[in-house]
């Protein structure tokens, strides 16, 4: 909770000495604690034990900013970053901005709770979801916008990547905005992909890339 507090409010976790002082426990206990957590799949770490993400957050840039009235978060793929704004309630609205990795292209919206924003970019997703956990940095890192589908195809044949899911912005919004709903509060539990059909269809989701 206060990992996610610090990032929600604040835009980073708090760090190893400030949760020590926090709890009243020493710095090696808080390194424990934090291993436990990123074994459960509650946070990430870096090769040094640093925190770098807790969904949907991220403390390194991952090709999306988010800025609130007076906050700035990197938002950790194009599915975090929508989902923030339904996250952070106390905020009526999030800028995000990003840019197309095919030709540079940059893009923003001001996206809110109430409807999708407008634009005919896609969003691709090239770790289907049985691995997403394998490297979740490079997993998140590769879940980006594009101009369109044609962009899409160009980054594919400039990296040599496999085509991943493809979905319009509309359907990025649906699936986005109820899948970290009591996050930030206690008892959550987390969502699975592989436990979440039936929200998957409801949004519009199908197919073998996410285990349907």
């Amino acid at each position: 909770m206060a990992i996610y507090s610090g990032f929600a409010h604040d835009g980073r976790p708090p760090s190893t000495p400030e949760l020590a002082a926090r709890f009243g426990v020493g710095e090696d206990e808080v390194d424990a604690a934090v291993r436990e957590l990123a074994a459960a799949r509650h946070v990430a770490l870096d090769g040094a034990g640093r925190i770098v993400m807790a969904h949907p957050f991220s403390d390194v840039p991952l090709g999306f900013s988010v800025m609130g009235a007076s906050t700035l978060w990197w938002g950790g793929c194009a599915w975090d970053w929508f989902a923030m704004v339904h996250l952070l309630t106390w905020e009526p609205s999030l800028l995000v901005a990003t840019r197309c990795p095919a030709c540079g292209t940059p893009h923003a919206w001001d996206v809110d709770r109430q409807a999708p924003p407008p634009g005919e970019q896609v969003a691709h997703f090239l770790v289907p979801a049985a691995h997403m956990w394998d490297d979740v940095v490079h997993t998140c890192g590769h879940q980006r916008i594009f101009c369109d589908d044609a962009c899409v195809d160009a980054w594919l044949a400039r990296t040599g990547n496999a085509r991943g899911y493809v979905m319009d912005l509309p359907t990025l919004w649906r699936f986005a905005s109820d899948w970290y709903t009591g996050r930030l509060d206690r008892g959550y539990t987390r969502r699975e992909p592989a436990a979440s059909a039936d929200y998957l269809r409801s949004v519009g989701l199908s197919g073998p890339f996410w285990g349907l």
